[in-house]
């Protein structure tokens, strides 16, 4: 067997041409997972119309996505060290593309929910195997260049999702409706899956560690618990075995962490990796990720919602008034992290969370002052000012959180950090039934709609500003400047996936305590 050093130090020409075509296929795959969640955000409205969908179904089209993500991002970044990484980015590919075919056919609305988790299960087998396989495809010199490359196909998905996903169903191709957002991933997926079997390159882990099965259903259990009422609560009458159900959420976490203590002490093969909790730095860099995945969930399910239908615009309308948001958060993305951080450190995340907040504030103002009469044009300001501090926070963030960690437990961490955004969103999304729908009545009369969204919009972005400045707190936790040359200080290939919908997708190219990929072929 090749040593992993000289195959990834001196490839042939051959390998050095067949990486290139693995790095575009697995970039590809990358957008599609991103575009595909922003592109669903902007046609929400059009699936409740033309499908039916209650308001909780349309929470779970998006919540069930983000849960399903969330539960088997570190589950499908360690099955990928333990079986292959070719081989689960294959399988994740596959049915990704076998859930987009069932989500553009599904034939009511409990059929798209259910085709969604299983889209977000895949997409965890498939998005957790990106960076591994860069990982074990690149030199550490060329890894730089790579990673800009991704940095642009992130920013071009945060503006293409939703004018894509607008345009697709403004077009109403062969009268499919809102269908070829999902439909539109079929031949890219296909592509993706004959192609990946020829150009990629198999790599394991040479010691991967067993997979925490326990972990991983206590995990599910408990998120489902606490987000299945939270979803259903307010159509149902907020019943009693709600409140129990999310209560015995918590005696589920509790027996989590207590499980995961005997098993680090058994075998060392945790599914999370609690001694990383004792670093300060760590554990506060997670409440932000997570109190920071419920604020942008919270946020752009109902400002789809508000624009859509409490002012009755349409899909296009709507998408390209989130265009300077997106440019917004792009740029300011970029600027933090080339410039101002290394010279300013923490205060840059900080000032990120007020002028986030200030965006959010802003907005309330001109949504009050303008009311059903608000234009595109007077929501740009408030929108370019919530980008640029969004930007300012997500670039820099996963480096302040790991710049405490023990270098051997960096892949771990990260995917940690990528994990616990997710649940914050899915947790957010579950929210939107109580700062969202919570304040308006169920029986309003059609005139009645849109004045009724409007103020709900208005109620949900005060608990958004209320989230920011949570945020703001909970940052002085965090080390003052990245530690990023200090020895023994992490030193991790993430990436953070910014867009419109507020997630990320990626988990680290390693678990805890790996050097070198194995190069399998």
């Amino acid at each position: 067997m090749t040593s992993p050093s000289s195959t990834l130090t001196s490839p042939r020409p051959e390998a050095d041409r067949r990486r290139w075509y693995a790095l575009a296929i697995v970039m590809t795959a990358a957008f599609m997972d991103l575009v595909d969640v922003t592109i669903v955000n902007i046609a929400i409205p059009s699936i409740q119309q033309d499908a039916g969908a209650t308001f909780s179904q349309i929470q779970w089209i998006t919540a069930g996505y983000a849960l399903a993500f969330a539960a088997g991002l570190i589950t499908g970044g360690r099955l990928g060290d333990i079986h292959g990484r070719k081989r689960l980015f294959l399988v994740g590919i596959g049915g990704f593309t076998l859930a987009s075919a069932l989500c553009g056919f599904a034939v009511n609305p409990d059929m798209l929910v259910a085709s969604r988790i299983l889209q977000g299960a895949m997409a965890a087998l498939m998005v957790p195997q990106v960076l591994s396989i860069v990982h074990a495809t690149f030199p550490a010199h060329e890894r730089g260049k790579v990673f800009g490359l991704f940095g642009a196909i992130v920013g071009l998905g945060a503006v293409s999702g939703p004018l894509l996903g607008a345009l697709l169903t403004e077009w109403n191709l062969f009268g499919l409706e809102w269908r070829p957002i999902f439909l539109i991933n079929l031949p890219v997926g296909i592509a993706g899956l004959v192609l990946g079997r020829k150009f990629i390159t198999e790599s394991k882990a040479p010691h991967a560690l067993k997979l925490d099965l326990v972990g991983v259903a206590l995990v599910v259990l408990g998120l489902l618990m606490l987000l299945y009422p939270l979803i259903r609560g307010r159509e149902l009458g907020w019943p009693v075995w709600g409140y129990v159900s999310m209560g015995g959420a918590l005696v589920v976490f509790g027996a989590l962490v207590a499980y995961e203590k005997r098993k680090s002490a058994r075998d060392g093969s945790p599914l999370i990796e609690l001694s990383l909790f004792k670093v300060k730095s760590f554990a506060a860099g997670i409440a932000v990720q997570t109190v920071f995945g419920i604020g942008l969930g919270i946020f752009f399910l109902v400002w789809t919602l508000y624009m859509q239908t409490g002012l009755g615009w349409s899909p296009l309308r709507a998408g390209l008034t989130g265009v300077p948001f997106s440019i917004a958060v792009s740029l300011a993305a970029g600027l933090s992290v080339q410039k101002l951080v290394p010279r300013f450190g923490r205060k840059v995340l900080q000032a990120g969370a007020l002028t986030m907040t200030a965006g959010v504030l802003l907005y309330i103002w001109e949504s009050e002052r303008y009311g059903m009469s608000i234009a595109p044009w007077q929501m740009a300001l408030p929108l370019i000012v919530m980008g640029v501090g969004m930007g300012l926070i997500v670039a820099p963030l996963t480096d302040a959180v790991l710049s405490g960690v023990p270098r051997e437990h960096s892949g771990s961490a990260s995917g940690l950090i990528n994990t616990v955004q997710q649940m914050g969103n899915a947790l957010g999304l579950a929210l939107v039934s109580v700062v969202f729908f919570g304040t308006m009545s169920d029986h309003l009369s059609p005139r009645e709609v849109g004045p009724a969204f409007v103020d709900a919009f208005q109620q949900a972005l005060v608990w958004v500003a209320v989230v920011m400045t949570a945020i703001f707190l909970l940052m002085f936790a965090l080390p003052k400047r990245p530690a990023q040359h200090v020895e023994g200080a992490a030193t991790t290939d993430t990436l953070g996936t910014l867009g419109t919908t507020g997630t990320t997708g990626t988990a680290d190219a390693a678990p805890a305590g790996e050097q070198e990929p194995e190069l399998v072929g």
